[in-house]
């Protein structure tokens, strides 16, 4: 079945934010089956292959432009069940997502696709370099983005433990194309540091179908000012100064504020051209390609002073730096579809093609324009991955639905630190850091669907995987780290998979899923060495983590929306979490390590409900999601037995009401919840709403959108009505205001 939904609010409301009324909004969780089976697009877009036995959340462009403020594509999944996004700022690179049983820290606990192109960083588990690649999509591009929870598919590797976010973007059937612009003001004030910050941005597409060939190309740019990202601590005032603000850290012991760092200023810029040849009726060659651009120069603000006029620590020039980033990323697809079988091959390609920071090592404010410091390379970090996939039907009822694939994937780190006697534009001297390695897993899979009976479907596969680290080469100058060869290490592993669904009549669906998943280390937990603003050392001896995960569900679907209930349950054992102590490096110093925690447990419920007019003209949807996520043993860590799993709170919610009075007009209020999380796995960060704490929040947005007429749209909006001033390890953002116009063309 090909819908065409309507495009004018969907684009014109995407690409800035709006101002919102209350009342309630329809789809943002839509999970009833007759939607997932729904293929939005103008022209026809490949059938998925790997026909997931998962719980599925769905949310559409229409949605996504009536409803949310979507600065960036990473705002579009912000009200799905159970879904936390670290996103700090407007054009942040490092935005991780958190799921039911996963923390801000696990990066390499998800999996997120545009097109069937890998955009989680997989180099990684962390939320900085590990964070996923959202630069390389705009929010006008897409048609409908796809949330399945659990690794519950044999068709997704042991990184699918948390969830697996498939985008997916336009293609035209006609000529048409779209201009939007728009701006995000927010007002900061927190300490000594009082500031509007703005955020500029404009974008377009175009497209247009040739026969058998569709183009589509777009261009986006955001201008944004950050709040602090750091906030400069010392245990005592400095020694003739004065100033500054007397608060407590987040394990209670008291601090003296200094100032303010990691203002962020960014430039970037997104090309992106798809190309898709239909070269026979079910045969389809797909490209896309894609250029991100990124250029941040960060500032920071002393709230202290002495007789010579403002003072500033040496503290605070790692707050201080300059980034220029050119990042490619290639896909390259066919596919065909028939009445029993379908197949698809895709290769895909993501290069940091150049990444380099700049940081001063002297002490402000003479080091703001030069001075020694230092020079961080990345390019060449990447990865390249392959997948060829193939479902076959046994008869007109579908039996059997057997669906099988290869994978293989290489991930490469490649990050070198250099002095320089001019950190702003010096060339580069001596290496003082190196972190190198590399991973490469191949896998093959294979699950049938089978309908035991009419209202019964068992679900059964399996997927075999062989994992390989190598080329691992760690050097420090400073904590002393002579040049090591770290040793090889493989792995293969068989993870199973069972689901057994029951439809007792046509609205009803129960369903019980199983699941073991490998997780495999990342070349970023096995290689990297980190020394700024948190110290870390690489454990290149760890082990696979390896998940057992359960659940069951009760889902009721019909015409109006669907209710649904999950109950989740979750074991890893050798789990791979961060943990706090002291670093085997010269001279001693405190630090974080990756670790195999011997077992963790995460157990909890899930309510989610979409509702469309559940008044006249009024929709509603959202989420209740609560979690045990406790650590069950842990040998190195006694302390931890018994504690919060990082970043995992007991309790997550969202509510989104739209009101329609016309058809022209969605007015929308949206609200996000998550409890008091901890960052540590003993939970000895007692405070949240601190500086490098974990708080708990409670933010309403809303959101205006009208469509003025067929072609011209406007929005208006407000993120964080109340004005809300929390933590996750950096201070988020306050209220901000917002507008934007979309003309069609």
């Amino acid at each position: 079945m090909k819908t065409r939904f309507p495009r004018g609010p969907s684009r014109a409301s995407m690409i800035v934010a709006c101002l919102a009324a209350l009342l309630p909004t329809g789809g943002a969780h839509a999970e009833d089956k007759d939607q997932r089976d729904v293929l939005v697009t103008g022209t026809r877009q490949p059938r998925p292959i790997e026909n997931p036995p998962a719980t599925t959340a769905t949310i559409s462009a229409d949605t996504i432009g009536d409803t949310i403020n979507a600065r960036n594509v990473e705002d579009t999944i912000k009200y799905l069940p159970s879904l936390i996004v670290r996103k700090r700022h407007i054009g942040d690179t490092q935005a991780p997502i958190a799921t039911r049983t996963s923390g801000l820290g696990a990066s390499a606990r998800s999996l997120i696709y545009v097109d069937g192109a890998l955009l989680s960083s997989l180099i990684g588990n962390n939320n900085t370099i590990a964070s996923p690649r959202w630069g390389l999509v705009s929010p006008q591009e897409i048609e409908r983005i796809d949330v399945l929870y659990g690794p519950f598919s044999a068709a997704y590797a042991g990184n699918s433990i948390g969830a697996v976010v498939n985008i997916t973007t336009h293609l035209p059937d006609r000529l048409e194309g779209s201009v939007a612009a728009g701006t995000t003001i927010q007002r900061f004030e927190q300490y000594g540091t009082d500031r509007t910050l703005p955020a500029y941005q404009v974008g377009g597409t175009i497209g247009d179908r040739f026969g058998p060939l569709a183009l589509f190309a777009s261009i986006d740019h955001v201008t944004s000012d950050g709040q602090p990202l750091t906030y400069v601590t010392a245990a005592t005032q400095p020694a003739g100064t004065t100033g500054g603000y007397a608060d407590v850290n987040r394990t209670n012991m008291p601090i003296r504020v200094l100032g303010a760092s990691g203002f962020e200023h960014q430039r970037q810029d997104r090309i992106k051209l798809k190309a898709a040849l239909d070269i026979t009726p079910g045969v389809r060659l797909t490209y896309v390609g894609a250029l991100f651009l990124n250029r941040t120069d960060s500032t920071a603000e002393s709230y202290i002073s002495s007789a010579g006029g403002t003072t500033y620590t040496s503290a605070f020039s790692s707050g201080v730096y300059h980034a220029d980033q050119r990042h490619w990323s290639h896909s390259l697809s066919a596919s065909g579809s028939g009445d029993q079988f379908d197949w698809q091959v895709i290769g895909t390609l993501y290069d940091f093609d150049r990444d380099v920071q700049r940081i001063p090592t002297g002490t402000l404010p003479a080091a703001q324009n030069g001075g020694p410091g230092t020079i961080t390379r990345l390019d060449g970090t990447g990865w390249k991955t392959i997948d060829a996939r193939g479902m076959w039907r046994s008869d007109a009822d579908a039996t059997h639905t057997i669906s099988f694939g290869a994978h293989a994937d290489w991930f490469d780190i490649n990050s070198n630190r250099f002095a320089t006697t001019n950190w702003v534009d010096g060339g580069q001297g001596a290496l003082n850091l190196q972190s190198k390695g590399k991973t490469r897993t191949a896998a093959l899979w294979a699950q049938d669907a089978w309908k035991l009976l009419p209202a019964v479907t068992l679900t059964l596969g399996g997927r075999y995987e062989w994992w390989r680290a190598y080329d691992g080469v760690n050097f420090s100058l400073s904590p002393s780290i002579p040049i090591v060869r770290q040793p090889l290490l493989s792995a293969a592993r068989f993870s199973p998979k069972a689901s057994l669904a029951w439809n007792p009549d046509a609205d009803w669906t129960v369903r019980f899923s199983f699941g073991q998943a490998y997780r495999f280390p990342t070349a970023g937990e096995l290689y990297q060495i980190v020394t700024t603003p948190v110290a870390a050392v690489p454990n290149p001896n760890l082990k696979p983590e390896n998940a057992l995960s359960e659940e069951l569900v009760i889902e009721h679907h019909d015409e109006r929306g669907s209710i649904r209930l999950s109950f989740f349950n979750e074991s890893i054992r050798d789990a791979l979490i961060s943990q706090t102590g002291p670093l085997p490096v010269v001279p001693p110093q405190v630090g974080t390590f990756v670790q195999n925690v011997d077992r963790t447990r995460a157990r909890g419920i899930e309510f989610a409900f979409q509702r469309a007019d559940i008044l006249p003209r009024v929709d509603l949807s959202g989420s209740v999601t609560y979690a045990d996520a406790t650590t069950r043993r842990d040998a190195a860590l006694p302390a931890a037995v018994g504690k919060f799993l990082p970043s995992v709170p007991h309790w997550k919610a969202s509510l989104v009401a739209t009101w329609r009075p016309t058809d022209q007009i969605a007015l929308t209020a949206a609200g996000r919840h998550a409890g008091r999380m901890y960052g540590s796995l003993d939970n000895t960060d007692v405070i949240g709403n601190t500086f490098q704490g974990f708080a708990s929040y409670a933010v309403v947005d809303m959101r205006a959108s009208f469509r003025v007429t067929p072609r011209w749209s406007i929005g208006l909006g407000v993120d964080n009505v109340g004005n809300e001033k929390y933590f996750l390890f950096h201070p988020f953002p306050q209220r901000s205001f917002s507008a934007d116009a979309t003309y069609l063309f």
